[in-house]
């Protein structure tokens, strides 16, 4: 265990956290330019792609995974945790078994969140692995914004395409 619960307890790490430096997503500055999803909407989102996005520690990985970020905040997919889909979550599991439209985003090769959704047997209606894109993979570096801003474009049009579809 950390050393402030060793030594101070609970109320020494909420503190620590707190007071810790807020993290900034790295893609915020990209987005559609379209109205955002009113706070308080609560429809079932049942008729919008699920999105699934990598979320490693690479430059690419975070940029896959501010790409669906953005996807749901501008209300084009529903972001769902390829996490919880990995590990065997259940609920989780049950979305992305249900049969809507789905959207995975890998940041490199490797194509953890396809190999996520690959354990239960689900095939993505669309998948970006970003290095097929061009984007590079760099370790302890943002991405590039730019670079971001053409990726972002081009998965927005497909996504809207694939929401029409169904």
């Amino acid at each position: 265990m950390g050393s402030a619960v060793a030594h101070g307890g609970a109320d020494t790490v909420d503190r620590a956290i707190e007071n810790r430096p807020r993290a900034h997503m790295c893609g915020a500055s990209f987005s559609s330019g379209r109205a955002k999803r009113p706070a308080d909407m609560t429809d079932t989102s049942d008729d919008r792609p699920l999105v699934y996005a990598c979320s490693g520690c690479s430059s690419a990985a975070q940029l896959a995974n501010d790409l669906a970020v953005s996807l749901d905040r501008d209300g084009l997919a529903e972001m769902s945790c390829i996490a919880g889909v990995g590990g065997g979550v259940a609920p989780l599991v049950e979305t992305a078994t249900s049969g809507r439209p789905i959207v995975a985003i890998d940041g490199c090769p490797l194509e953890c969140a396809k190999q996520c959704l690959d354990r239960h047997d689900v095939s993505p209606d669309l998948h970006y692995n970003l290095a097929e894109a061009g984007v590079s993979k760099e370790f302890h570096a943002d991405y590039d914004e730019a670079e971001a801003a053409t990726v972002r474009r081009e998965l927005e049009a497909d996504v809207e395409t694939l929401a029409d579809a169904n």
